[in-house]
């Protein structure tokens, strides 16, 4: 890969930057994606960064290899495994030796992969200095409107002036707000980059879901079920990390810890070296941003996380030209409104099709928490029982809101009655939801 070099800028306090057509606010995954397809199309961009935008990412990132690959960045990921399944039953047979029991083994037939975070980060990086992105440093800490521009001052007073601003600074956003309608759920995981007594899966595996709960008391399994996401990154390392998929409030990492431990223990298999520790939250179901705001959200901080799956970062790389785009188009417009460019980018990111879509998957996610661990063991079985393509589109959201409906059709079909009453069983907020999915609210 060919580096481009960029360089950083700094502003003195109380100095006004030149007018450039969007500040980006952020350097993640979603800033460096959208800054680069924004320039690529021929606008000025700034991109603010609270810090060194070259400073490492600390995040793992995984995704499955089709859509990476469709993308055409699957030469940016470190690792590519074919042996990927889940665990839906109470106990099993694991590597390492584990108390007898059905452990419901799955295999997905799909290949997954992880990012090298380094090389997806410099690829967003060296594409951006190559389309002339202009980078400075500081916190976004207020806005106001002067004209047909905006005013973006820092903690330190810098400002900076810009046509549209877009806020890609992750989901405790600076400027972009979202109504409030109840407590927004957490997806909490603990992790580990080590070396093991024993292997901890299978040589060469990756373990997308084993919510095999041998190793609990009977009393901890009436507790929030938590699951174990690990894979194999050869020469003796392996990754494991105990995760819930999502509560409010959030499972707290002592306790993910603890699970991750015994979850070991129990198979045999002690912690001998920790190259890195992973601290994982964030919101799995905010409400949508108000989409009527003057700045414009994109990632995280546009409420982009998958409320079923928990996955972003394939869906901003997707979706990041799409807005470029309706941006660009927008801009052509001699003389453009501030509000109509941030209408036609907001109309871009959340068309009606993916706004029904994200109230479908909180409304489902909203079940999900409900359920006790045997409960949530059935729905998963039965879930990746349905056709690769109907499961992989629901998880990467790429299926139409019909095929989303088809899948739940079928899902319930295919469910066991526990899960079926947990399904129809309308409890807390869950009608609000339901309602606001049938009048398009």
């Amino acid at each position: 890969m060919t580096t481009v070099t960029m360089q950083v800028m700094t502003m003195g306090p109380g100095r006004l930057g030149p007018l450039t057509d969007v500040l980006v606010i952020g350097a993640g995954p979603a800033a460096l994606a959208i800054a680069a397809d924004l320039a690529e199309r021929g606008l000025a961009i700034t991109a603010l960064a609270a810090g060194d935008p070259h400073t490492p990412w600390v995040n793992t990132y995984g995704i499955w290899c089709e859509e990476v690959d469709s993308l055409g960045l699957g030469s940016l990921l470190s690792h590519r495994w074919s042996d990927t399944v889940s665990y839906f039953g109470p106990g099993g047979n694991a590597p390492g030796g584990s108390a007898p029991g059905d452990n419901g083994l799955l295999q997905h037939g799909r290949a997954y992969g992880l990012f090298d975070k380094a090389a997806l980060q410099s690829h967003g990086l060296d594409r951006c200095a190559a389309a002339a992105v202009r980078w400075q440093q500081g916190q976004a800490a207020s806005w106001q409107q002067q004209d047909q521009a905006f005013v973006v001052t820092t903690t330190a007073g810098q400002q900076h002036r810009a046509r549209l601003v877009l806020d890609a600074s992750g989901h405790q956003s600076v400027f972009v707000h979202r109504r409030q309608d109840g407590p927004v759920a957490g997806q909490a995981a603990y992790g580990i980059v080590g070396r093991f007594s024993a292997p901890p899966i299978s040589p060469g595996q990756f373990v997308f879901m084993d919510y095999r709960s041998d190793h609990l008391s009977e009393e901890e399994r009436r507790q929030p079920p938590t699951f174990l996401y690990a894979m194999d990154l050869g020469d003796g390392r392996f990754f494991v990390e105990e995760t819930s998929l999502a509560l409010a409030p959030a499972v707290p990492f002592p306790l993910l810890r603890q699970r991750l431990l015994a979850r070991l223990a129990h198979r045999g298999v002690r912690v001998e070296a920790i190259e890195h520790e992973e601290f994982c939250l964030f919101p799995m179901n905010p409400p949508l941003p108000d989409l009527n705001q003057p700045v414009v959200g994109f990632g995280g901080a546009a409420g982009m996380v998958h409320p079923a799956s928990g996955f972003m970062v394939g869906s901003v790389l997707r979706r990041s030209p799409g807005l470029a785009a309706a941006i660009a188009s927008a801009f052509n417009d001699p003389n453009p409104a501030p509000a109509a460019v941030a209408a036609a980018a907001w109309g871009a990111l959340w068309p009606a099709e993916m706004r029904w879509k994200h109230g479908f998957y909180r409304f489902g996610l909203e079940k999900l928490m409900r359920f006790d661990e045997a409960r949530l063991r059935h729905h998963f079985a039965s879930f990746f029982s349905l056709p690769p393509q109907q499961w992989y589109g629901f998880l990467t959201n790429t299926l139409s809101p019909a095929q989303v409906l088809q899948a739940m059709a079928q899902l319930f079909a295919l469910a066991p009655g526990d899960v079926r009453w947990g399904l129809m069983n309308l409890q807390g907020r869950e009608p609000a939801l339901m309602a606001r999915l049938l009048t398009g609210g």
